[in-house]
């Protein structure tokens, strides 16, 4: 069995879109290599793990000198594993998600990024993060999409039928008689959460109500406050780097000016799932932010699958996620009418909107299964370990 081995910072036991998704990835890779590991699992201090990273890698590579290829989990890794490019001669292959190509920061576009683009390969989760290789001079016929996967064994776990009531006792929200909008995510600009309470929730009806779930905190820390006394973009540039929630202050605004829309804050992950299925639609009201754009839209799949019609800006990477009129409505960006009205529209039409939603869940189903992407990986592989 062809050995390779995939070196990863995004792995359980911590939760996250990353941490599933290259959970998923090596976990299917090993059905056809003998796959090694070398993974941050929130053993200790991470920066200790990345000052130890060229140690723990290179014993791998002289215990397993049989090594065909090795794979970056993504940009970052990249930029730890430079040294790799000097040291190696088999294949190392680099996912990009897409911060991770794009951040902003000007040492890192004109200093790091000409040297990722000298990797063996790149594997983009969209094609709007292929694009955004290329643009930085990445080799056009080395650069790939493989779209991510999702748990597509989500949809078997059945709707609880008291779940309505829930919400009521657990969280104060009664939901009765009301359609129910979601949002789920850190507030974070690019997220659109404050533009859609502002510009959206004022031109809808009295009976739509809007959840919204995920960390938020009440509280600026010291760090965060002192960012105002930095320049504009070097604030900009390290609420980027450090994935802080640069929206909370405006989301807490206006949530308090708007009757119908709610934030439950985290909810543990069986409820989110609960939430996904007894939501009328779910959203993804995203907006342009320069440096900050979304790489592919993991959440609007899962919504998918528990059978939640997803309405979501026609933007970025998100048009890989959700595909118009398969799994999705593609909205344009920052047009509030233009939501209102489709949201209007669907929620009064509840027979089209279950007929969608249906269709909407078996499309994403058959096209965004971790074996695909898992597939999509080993033939990328098997073109780089043949040469």
């Amino acid at each position: 069995m062809t050995e390779i081995l995939c070196i990863t910072h995004k792995y359980p036991p911590v939760i996250g879109g990353m941490e599933k998704q290259s959970f998923e990835l090596i976990k299917g890779l090993s059905r056809y290599y003998k796959t090694h590991v070398v993974a941050y699992q929130n053993s200790g201090n991470k920066a200790v793990w990345m000052a130890n990273l060229k140690t723990k890698v290179q014993t791998v590579l002289k215990e397993n000198p049989n090594i065909k290829l090795i794979h970056l989990n993504d940009g970052s890794m990249g930029a730890a594993c430079l040294w790799l490019q000097k040291t190696v001669k088999i294949p190392v292959i680099v996912t990009f998600h897409g911060l991770d190509i794009t951040f902003p920061l000007d040492v890192f576009q004109h200093r790091i990024v000409p040297r990722l683009a000298k990797y063996s390969g790149a594997i983009c989760v969209s094609e709007f993060t292929r694009q955004q290789c290329l643009i930085r001079g990445f080799r056009e016929n080395s650069v790939f999409t493989v779209k991510n996967g999702v748990d597509t064994s989500l949809d078997e776990i059945p709707t609880e039928p008291n779940f309505r009531e829930k919400l009521r006792t657990t969280y104060g929200i009664d939901v009765a008689g009301k359609h129910i909008l979601h949002l789920t995510g850190r507030p974070v600009k690019r997220k659109g959460f404050s533009w859609f309470l502002k510009n959206v929730m004022p031109l809808l009806n009295d009976d739509i109500i809007l959840l919204m779930t995920g960390p938020i905190k009440n509280v600026r820390s010291f760090f965060e406050k002192s960012l105002n006394h930095l320049p504009s973009f070097i604030a900009h540039n390290i609420q980027l780097l450090m994935g802080m929630a640069t929206d909370t202050e405006n989301v807490i605004e206006f949530l308090k000016k708007e009757k119908n829309a709610y934030h439950l804050g985290s909810v543990p992950y069986a409820d989110l799932l609960q939430i996904f299925s007894i939501a009328d639609l779910f959203l993804m009201p995203n907006i342009e932010i320069d440096g900050d754009e979304e790489g592919f839209g993991l959440v609007a799949l899962e919504a998918s699958i528990r059978g939640t019609y997803v309405l979501a800006s026609g933007i970025e990477g998100i048009t890989d996620a959700v595909i118009d009129g398969k799994n999705s409505t593609l909205l344009p960006s920052r047009n509030p009418q233009a939501w209102a009205d489709k949201i209007h529209e669907l929620l009064g039409d509840k027979e089209r909107l279950q007929k969608l939603s249906a269709e909407g869940q078996l499309f994403t189903k058959q096209n965004y299964s971790w074996d695909i992407m898992v597939d999509g990986y080993r033939e990328i592989f098997e073109q780089f370990i043949s040469r």
